[in-house]
């Protein structure tokens, strides 16, 4: 039995040298992590180097390994010993390289020695010189088949089940060697043990788009969290009989996009297309469609001093998201619909000569008016922001509605919601 270890042993030996000497096939991956853009499964070797060659010929720098444990070709432009780092550096490459596909591939250092060890163990063998070469005919590289996890866990042979060759004198011995039976070992990857990166993305423009995703208990219909997409986290656990999660996205300008995913059962749900497994996280896509003629989106998060036309500082990052939609379609016409809470008659701030929209200066106008007077005024010094952007006039219309159209009870604790301006497409 000890020589058919041994033999065993060599030939494995042999296989990796003749592999790393073997300069058209890449060598494997070492620990790191690696930015991902392409795999491939063993006898596609010419497709990973046409494809590596036709990456650098737009200058970058592509590179392949062989990943030994999940038996793939990958082809990456870039290692990091920092995973933070690749995180960033991959949501880079998507962003700005067009690779929306990217993931980070972390490799562990699973080296032969350690495969060897788990073979062979209490076992010492002298390797085989390097100057010998072994042939093996029965072990050329084949197509591998794609199989689920359980048919691979039935069909995990060690290499003491395949034929050992042996090259020690011009003769060649063949032996077999029977390998015990193991029950497969196979760890379901679900949203407990599992992150999730939430990828909201412009197709059109193959642009990632900013926005937050509610994450709701679908059994309850209960607001659990809200988070920021493109980003990698754990989903909380909704605690609730089914595992049923609702994923809803929201990005001022664009369509509300809802997706459901199962905290118990996650794998089930890659036969979604906005739901994959890449290597140790799942990627949820949000495909994000932009607002067309006769939707309406609210600015929520644009905000007003009290009684004024004069926006709150913050309010410049959803309006830089109106802008951005008004740029990417020349052919959008839109109206601004101005709300309030309530339609009492009261204070009424306006802009001064400086034409400060973010702040309440010195020259500010003071004066009273109805509340559908002070709508106008809050959808009008959008407008003119939007003209002082570089949007032409002509693309834009006003209407106010004073307080006849609140969503909310003026006396509520979400009254402050019914003072909002609104954005309808009138035209694409």
């Amino acid at each position: 039995m000890k020589s058919h270890y041994s033999l065993s042993l060599l030939f494995l030996l042999a296989c990796f040298s003749a592999f790393s000497q073997d300069k058209s096939t890449p060598a494997p991956l070492s620990q790191g992590y690696y930015i991902t853009v392409a795999a491939y499964r063993p006898g596609q070797e010419g497709f990973v180097d046409r494809y590596i060659a036709r990456l650098n010929q737009t200058g970058l720098h592509a590179k392949a390994g062989y990943d030994w444990k999940r038996k793939f070709y990958l082809v990456y432009l870039d290692y990091y010993t920092d995973f933070n780092e690749s995180i960033r550096e991959m949501l880079k490459t998507r962003k700005q390289g067009g690779f929306t596909d990217a993931w980070v591939r972390v490799m562990k250092g699973e080296m032969m020695s350690e495969k060897i060890d788990l073979l062979v163990e209490n076992k010492t063998v002298e390797p085989a010189p390097l100057e010998e070469k072994v042939t093996a005919k029965a072990e050329e590289t084949k197509p591998v088949e794609e199989k689920k996890p359980a048919e691979e866990a039935k069909e995990i042979v060690s290499v003491s089940q395949r034929p050992m060759i042996s090259n020690t004198s011009n003769s060649v011995t063949i032996d077999v060697v029977e390998n015990p039976k193991a029950d497969p070992v196979y760890r379901p990857q679900i949203l407990t043990n599992t992150p999730v990166f939430l990828s909201l993305f412009n197709p059109t423009n193959n642009k990632l788009v900013q926005g937050d995703v509610e994450v709701i208990d679908g059994d309850r219909h209960k607001l659990i969290t809200k988070v920021k997409g493109n980003d990698y986290l754990t989903l909380p656990d909704p605690k609730n009989k089914s595992g049923k999660l609702f994923l809803i996205c929201n990005s001022f300008g664009y369509r509300k996009v809802q997706h459901e995913i199962n905290y118990k059962s996650t794998e089930a749900d890659t036969l979604q297309p906005y739901v994959s497994l890449v290597g140790n996280y799942y990627m949820i896509r949000f495909d994000m469609v932009r607002i067309h003629r006769g939707d309406i989106a609210t600015l929520y998060n644009v905000y007003f001093y009290n009684d004024a036309a004069v926006m709150l500082p913050e309010s410049k990052y959803e309006l830089n998201s109106l802008l951005s939609m008004m740029n990417e379609n020349p052919n959008y016409r839109i109206r601004l619909h101005g709300h309030t809470n309530g339609s009492a008659h009261g204070k009424l701030i306006t802009m001064g000569e400086s034409n400060n929209f973010f702040e309440l200066t010195s020259d500010v106008k003071r004066g009273v008016g109805s509340a559908k007077d002070l709508s106008r005024r809050r959808a009008e010094v959008i407008r003119d922001w939007l003209l002082a952007n570089g949007v032409a006039s002509n693309r834009m219309d006003i209407k106010a509605w004073g307080g006849s159209r609140m969503i909310h009870d003026k006396n509520s604790v979400h009254a402050r919601k019914n003072v909002r301006v609104e954005v309808e497409v009138l035209d694409e």
